[in-house]
């Protein structure tokens, strides 16, 4: 039987990398620390009782972790099995997190040769990440790094790119059996998953706007986001199932509430229910991200690597210099210019163009209508003349009349003296508004009664206002007049005064 060497060491990299999380805690292992009895210090536990105090904080939401708390949680669980006191735990916390956490901030890295591309890499991984700090007792906090939930999920799970999945069936579990505070804490950790996924799809949208220089790593992130893609679809679905049941359960408790441990039930399937409606929330925003990364990330690295080729073509050197460089037989030089070549334009009549669109042109020249006999143009323009000049002529009576023995007035105090004498209809049509734009726009304006000026917009208008004066203003002031519910206009003052009077 023939063994696949390709089979054997396809993902090798990826395996040495999730190996390779372990190696903080076997540094730990080969210390050779002892307590106050001279027995030696079990580093290893320890190390991996400090990622679950890490992790547990993180369930809690806790972001003060730093030495002090470390040791305060060692020394507590300690009860005598190692002689230290609280210093001593202190001084290992200490050792525990700048294994984790090198102090000089840079990355833990493991150097390995890859059977499957034969080459020497290097794998980067970090356990613990600084988080908040305390600048008043100088303090800094430490939580767990993506590399450091995998490593807590290897110890739990085998299979960590499928955690949400696997604590979304124990979560149906647990509601099932009743079992409603472990239901919480289920819920705990699938916010963390969630969360972990959605660091890891930015980190992947990073590297396929940086990465992405070649059509293989282009296929290999391709592939990598279309698997998230779909795993988030199926567990979208999940989610979908898990809110119903919760529901159903909510109210099969809510009819039966006949004791208090009913009514505990009741409050903690009511608390499940809405911790659970949060990480479905944040879990369709990842879904919803994952789709776009899916769509216009990918296109756009896509369209990029389309023109990087484009940009590195170079064509003396591709073409120019190979073909004549070497003399090539004709075949192969006319293969080799072919793509630069224009295609054959050739003109030809096909018969089914009679059958196309035809243009279908009037050789009279005139055109031909049934319709009914109009009024000419020039008479419908003359006839809406003289109604606007009736209408502004309405409007100038109304306007002495709200004026009395004053010489002017602003619209605001017309617009009153309308509404009070009956004339607010009128405030309705847009021809109030034309007569005071239009003043405007002419101000200032000199009143004349010749007899060619009565076809004019204004006069008819004209002829009463020439009784207040010769000159008309129309000028703006502070205030913007909201009349009725459609006609809204900056409030104005019209003064009528003698020729020679001034404003």
């Amino acid at each position: 039987m023939d063994i696949s060497i390709k089979n054997i060491t396809e993902n090798y990299g990826e395996r040495i990398q999730r190996l390779v999380l372990f190696d903080p805690l076997y540094k730990l292992q080969n210390k050779n620390s002892k307590d106050n009895s001279g027995n030696g210090i079990d580093y290893f536990s320890l190390g991996l009782l400090s990622l679950l105090f890490f992790f547990e904080n993180m369930l809690m939401r806790n972001k003060k972790t730093g030495v002090r708390e470390l040791a305060s949680f060692l020394y507590e669980l300690n009860q005598g099995k190692i002689d230290l006191n609280y210093e001593g735990f202190e001084k290992a916390a200490r050792t525990i997190i700048e294994t984790f956490r090198p102090p000089t901030g840079k990355r833990n890295f493991k150097t390995f040769y890859n059977w499957e591309t034969r080459k020497d890499e290097i794998v980067q991984y970090s356990i613990l990440k600084a988080a908040r700090a305390d600048l008043e007792t100088n303090t800094q906090y430490y939580t767990l790094d993506e590399q450091g939930l995998e490593l807590i999920f290897a110890t739990k799970e085998y299979f960590n790119e499928f955690q949400l999945s696997i604590n979304q069936l124990v979560l149906r579990k647990q509601l099932e059996k009743g079992e409603f505070v472990g239901a919480l804490r289920q819920i705990d950790e699938m916010r963390l998953d969630v969360k972990n996924l959605q660091d890891r799809i930015v980190r992947i949208k990073h590297e396929v706007n940086r990465n992405i220089v070649s059509t293989e790593t282009y296929e290999r992130y391709k592939s990598i986001i279309e698997d998230i893609n779909m795993r988030l679809h199926r567990e979208n679905e999940e989610f979908d199932e898990l809110q119903s049941f919760v529901k159903e359960t909510r109210d099969k408790v809510g009819n039966e509430l006949t004791n208090d441990k009913d009514r505990k039930a009741y409050e903690l399937i009511i608390q499940i229910d809405k911790e659970l409606g949060q990480v479905h929330y944040d879990h369709r925003l990842l879904f919803k991200e994952s789709i776009v990364l899916k769509t216009s990330a990918l296109q756009a690295a896509q369209e990029a690597l389309y023109y990087v080729g484009i940009d590195s073509f170079n064509f003396d050197q591709e073409i120019t210099s190979r073909l004549f460089s070497s003399p090539l037989p004709l075949n192969a030089s006319r293969v080799l210019i072919e793509p630069f070549m224009y295609l054959g334009k050739y003109e030809v009549w096909s018969p089914l163009t009679v059958f196309g669109k035809q243009r279908i042109e009037n050789r009279n020249k005139q055109e031909k209508t049934q319709d009914f006999l109009s009024v000419p143009e020039d008479e419908e323009i003359k006839l809406g003349m003289k109604v606007q000049r009736e209408n502004f002529k309405f409007i100038a009576e109304i306007l002495l009349k709200a004026m009395g023995d004053e010489h002017e007035i602003s619209i605001s105090e017309l617009t009153n003296y309308m509404k009070e004498n009956g004339y607010e209809s009128i405030l309705d049509y847009r021809i109030f508004y034309d007569f005071w734009i239009i003043l405007h726009q002419k101000s200032p304006v000199t009143i004349d009664t010749d007899e060619k000026n009565e076809e004019l917009l204004f006069g008819e208008a004209f002829n009463l206002l020439i009784n207040k004066g010769k000159v008309l203003y129309v000028w703006e002031i502070e205030g913007i007049l909201k009349v009725t519910e459609r006609f809204t206009i900056k409030n104005m003052i019209l003064k009528l005064e003698d020729k020679h009077a001034s404003i």
